[in-house]
This record gives structure tokens, sequence and C-alpha cells, in this order.
């Protein structure tokens, strides 16, 4: 979203969803880009440990994100750099976690704890 009108909504509302086209040509449903996403009242409105555990799993992302090319190409070599190993490791269970079919729904506790359970093992 590099557009003047879509920066500037940007810039007065809350936060904001970013859809990804890419996400959604994988199946990936729904196709919501976390890393792009933000909400500025979500560190009012949640625990510390369910904004520091979200903030981790954006890490855990961006680290795999930032390195996909060269994982894609078989150019990463295991060991290289610890964060993209990490990444590596736990990228598909997160994916898992942020999927969602249309019929589901989970209770907010239920998710949280999904979410903890995703880093318990770090």
């Amino acid at each position: 979203m590099d557009e003047p009108v879509a920066d500037a909504v940007r810039s007065i509302l809350d936060g904001h969803i970013v859809l990804s086209r890419r996400l959604q040509s994988q199946g990936h449903y729904p196709a919501i880009d976390v890393i792009e996403s933000v909400s500025r009242v979500m560190v009012d409105v949640v625990s510390d440990t369910h904004f520091e555990s979200s903030n981790r799993i954006k890490e855990i992302l961006v680290n795999y994100r930032e390195a996909e090319d060269l994982i894609n190409v078989g150019a990463y070599q295991e060991g290289n750099n610890p964060e993209i190993d990490h990444a590596i490791r736990y990228v598909n269970g997160i994916n898992a976690f942020l999927r969602q079919g249309i019929e589901d729904n989970t209770p907010f506790q239920q998710m949280f704890e999904q979410m903890i359970g995703l880093l318990a093992a770090e």
C-alpha cells in the first residue's frame, strides 16, 4: 500500500488489516498479512503475554520472509543464522495457526492458549 490516499487513511485510523494476494494464491485464508497489519490499540486491550507472543510470532515470520528466497532455492545452509533456523522450524506451525476456515469459530481464550502453545517449545 504505497498510495497517497491509503497512506493518509492509515495515519488516521487505529490500524489496518493488509490482505495479501500471495497468501490467497497459496490457499491461506483469511489472507491477512500479519507482518504488514497494525493495531495501535492492541497494547491497551490484550495482556502483556498476548502482546509479547504476538510480536514474537511476527518476528519469526519476518525472519522467514527475509530468507525465503534463499530457503526456496536451497541456498540457505542450516546453522548460518540461528534466527532463520528457528523461523524455519516454526513457520509451518504458525501458518497453520493463522489459517481459519469460513465456518471456524475459535473462542478467544482457546486461540490465546494455542498461540502460547506455539511458542512454548522455544
